[in-house]
């Protein structure tokens, strides 16, 4: 299926990658520092193409090829070296290659360049990105964030994409260049649409804080699940309500639009689950622009679930690329902003026998990390369901902290009281007088001591 043109009655394609397409994965680096364009910091460059190469797997291409590619330096007119790009060439023609795929970020000119050289449609990391995004949404704010962020990328580079602009002059023929009067029709067109779904996404905002006013009101806390895509975020949301959640897959941004669910954690404790869109490394900023509404439920929740895969090789450093989003959202408890955050150490099913026991000694420390400002971590396998329980109960602490223990007296036959109790609270003990009176011990939180004292007479609720 091709993507769709974002641009309003354009008669070419912002893009023409369809699925299926014989794709060929290039992630270049330089040999020097493969933290600069191209790199990746903690990563390896092994694992960043083995990542490009399932980013491509999750809009379905078909990749024929991928390689690694060496730079000492990076070459403003193509990235990388006459070469590579003539070596590459002839790769594309031989295994008749329609796309490469450019894991790096890439200037309108380098893209256009390559693909003169190449003969094959080429796409950058980003742009990458933005196609599964496009792929992936199905609600209408997911797919008014994803076009935003499709053309604000677009439309610097509105040379490259539109070839029916070379159909246009400018000036006297010497004087600019092809298609310059339709370049600035085309970009009035964008900003036109650029600022219709900007206003569009101010209104969902304004839903979105009353929704989240109205929660405030019922009142559950808010949990949001975070953390790197394909870290099993969606599978232990599924595990913790019991099934009734949403689609789960190996597969990276395999769900895009948030989902939030209902869940009786323990009894007298009511919480709402969140689950939010997978991060990755070098997230593009438009989008995460465009996303902010979405991703700024996670600032508003009471904790964070931070998902990790320990069983990925890169696992510390997806762990540093999901806590740099977060601390760009304003999301940093080790400075005292935003919700506490717990690590979940999921798929310790997949480790030996000694990492395992290394991560669930660990989480029964039950100790704080300094540098993430996290309360601990816990320890599961969302696949199988193990150490879910112990999850639940590190949860139930967390959010606990700030409970009371009230004793409180229940008139003769209000059973509505005591049902009520046994709703919002954790009944520790019940007895009964003579006379009929029921005694409590409850342990609430404060909202519902304050709803409580209200229902009853002060005198009828100590502690």
């Amino acid at each position: 299926m091709a993507l769709k043109s974002f641009l309003p009655d354009s008669d070419a394609p912002v893009a023409d990658v369809t699925t299926g397409a014989r794709a060929l994965i290039v992630h270049p680096y330089l040999k020097h520092d493969t933290g600069a364009p191209g790199g990746g910091g903690l990563r390896s460059p092994e694992a960043r193409l083995a990542e490009a190469v399932g980013l491509a797997a999750a809009i379905a291409l078909d990749v024929a090829d991928s390689r690694l590619v060496a730079l000492d330096r990076v070459r403003p007119g193509t990235f990388l070296g006459s070469g590579k790009v003539d070596e590459l060439a002839a790769l594309v023609a031989e295994a008749e290659i329609e796309l490469v795929v450019m894991d790096t970020a890439l200037s309108p000119v380098q893209q256009r360049n390559l693909e003169r050289a190449l003969k094959a449609k080429v796409i950058d990391r980003t742009g990458l990105i933005l196609e599964i995004f496009g792929e992936r949404a199905r609600t209408r704010e997911g797919e008014m964030q994803v076009e935003l962020a499709h053309l604000a990328y677009q439309r610097s580079r509105l040379v490259r994409s539109w070839t029916h602009l070379e159909r246009q002059r400018g000036g006297l023929g010497f004087i600019g260049g092809p298609g310059e009067s339709q370049i600035e029709e085309d970009r009035r067109l964008i900003d036109g649409r650029i600022a219709k779904l900007r206003r569009q996404l101010a209104g969902v905002t304004r839903t979105r804080l009353l929704h989240r006013a109205q929660r405030r009101k019922a009142p559950y806390p808010v949990i949001a699940l975070v953390g790197y895509t394909n870290a099993g975020k969606s599978t232990l949301f599924n595990q913790m309500i019991e099934g009734r959640g949403v689609y789960a897959d190996d597969l990276l941004f395999a769900t895009l639009d948030p989902t939030m669910r209902g869940l009786d954690l323990r009894p007298g404790r009511r919480v709402v689950l969140s689950d939010t869109v997978g991060f990755i490394s070098d997230l593009p900023t438009d989008l995460i622009a465009a996303f902010r509404a979405t991703l700024e439920e996670v600032t508003a929740a009471d904790l964070i679930l931070h998902v990790r895969d320990v069983a990925h090789p890169e696992t510390e450093a997806q762990r540093a690329d999901v806590l740099a989003v977060l601390r760009d959202l304003g999301v940093d408890p080790g400075e005292g902003q935003g919700p506490p955050i717990l690590e979940v150490a999921n798929k310790i099913d997949l480790l030996d026998a000694d990492e395992a026991a290394r991560w669930r000694a660990a989480a029964e420390r039950d100790d704080t990390a300094p540098d993430a400002g996290t309360p601990g971590v816990a320890a599961v396998s969302a696949a199988t369901g193990a150490g879910l329980d112990a999850l639940a109960d590190r949860i139930d602490a967390i959010l606990g902290a700030a409970d009371t223990v009230v004793e409180v007296t229940v008139a003769p036959g209000d059973g509505e009281t005591i049902a009520w109790l046994h709703r919002h609270g954790a009944v520790l003990d019940q007895r009964s007088d003579d006379d009929g009176r029921q005694h409590l011990t409850v342990r609430i939180d404060p909202a519902d001591r304050g709803r409580l004292e209200k229902r009853l007479s002060a005198d009828r609720v100590e502690g």
